[in-house]
């Protein structure tokens, strides 16, 4: 596949000199904005509330923000401050404690009399590095993916894994791109993902951009379209996959592959391997962010359960091994489990 042919419109992400600027994702579809972020806590605060979102973008975005609080910072023990800081915003994407991790391999690495202003020049030239991989692993994960779509696909996809959430074209819909650029897609099937709507307000909005044929569909309505016949596989994206193949993605997942199965249906993971968490010994380990309750409650700031209703908010789940059909990643498809393949 040519996969040349292949790109985005969308940069949800820009370097700006003195600050980060950051398509605010939490105004998607309506509103295309960006906020400028101007230090590290506006950074941190972007990345707790969602403005900007996805497990490789997540990571890069940490990226920058550290390069711009070494702009700010008097030394290295401050800097250390402020990834912690950044290190505690969500708990279960690993692409952001992995890239912090490498950021700061990068300046143990510099010498420790280095002034402030050097060291945050190497740590913007490795966080344009992480981008760029990343754009460069969308890319052929998207050639090795597209590969298992038979011809016509209908496939279904869940919450957003597009541009929107990495630094090229997608991981899952990255896939679902190059797909549709073979020929070989018919139509996608868009699970809103309640309770944030991902699905409905940014994977569409990407889609419709680019021309994707797509219908959206409650996320209690994929069962009916499995067994109706309508779904030929289901693709979705990881924030964190460990060796044995279980892995955490948006919360709904674990169901749709409980599904697929059920109907006989591929269920494929398309993830970096900046994704894959080799210290973990299975999905058991993996930490699970639970979110405030009133994103249940309400749609877009509109009630919609009674005042006072509790209501239990796991913003992930984890999914079995045995339910993945394969790991699509940078290196081609994985077999699982994924220690196997390890080199």
């Amino acid at each position: 596949m040519n996969t040349s042919a292949l790109h985005t419109r969308i940069t949800p992400i820009r370097w700006a000199e003195s600050a980060l600027e950051i398509l605010d994702q939490r105004r998607l579809p309506v509103q295309e904005c960006y906020l400028r972020c101007v230090c590290a806590d506006d950074v941190a605060d972007a990345i707790r509330t969602l403005a900007v979102r996805g497990a490789p973008l997540i990571g890069i975005t940490a990226a920058y923000g550290l390069a711009l609080a070494a702009t700010q910072v008097a030394d290295r023990a401050a800097l250390a401050c402020v990834r912690e800081l950044l290190a505690a915003t969500r708990p279960t994407a690993v692409n952001l404690f992995w890239a912090l991790e490498r950021c700061w391999r990068r300046v143990a690495a510099l010498p420790d009399d280095l002034a402030m202003p050097d060291t945050a020049a190497a740590l913007l030239a490795e966080a344009r590095a992480i981008h760029q991989e990343d754009a460069a692993a969308c890319l052929a994960m998207a050639q090795a993916g597209a590969a298992v779509f038979p011809a016509g696909a209908r496939v279904l996809t869940h919450c957003n894994t597009g541009a929107l959430a990495t630094g090229g074209i997608g991981t899952a819909l990255g896939v679902i791109r190059a797909a549709h650029a073979a020929g070989r897609l018919s139509m996608v099937w868009v699970d809103e993902t309640r309770p944030l709507l991902q699905g409905a307000r940014l994977t569409a909005w990407e889609l419709s951009g680019d021309g994707i044929p797509y219908q959206l569909i409650t996320d209690n309505m994929a069962a009916s379209a499995m067994a109706a016949g309508l779904v030929d596989l289901v693709i979705v994206g990881a924030d964190r996959v460990t060796p044995p193949g279980d892995f955490a993605n948006k919360v709904g997942t674990y169901g749709l592959a409980v599904l697929a199965q059920a109907h006989g249906i591929p269920f494929y993971v398309a993830a970096p391997w900046s994704t894959i968490d080799l210290s973990l010994i299975d999905g058991a380990q993996i930490p699970i962010e639970f979110r405030a309750g009133d994103e249940v409650c309400e749609i877009a700031g509109v009630r919609t359960a009674p005042l006072g209703a509790a209501a239990w908010n796991p913003a992930f789940d984890v999914t079995p091994g045995r339910y993945v059909t394969g790991v699509i990643t940078e290196r081609g498809i994985e077999t699982l489990p994924l220690q196997h393949s390890l080199v």
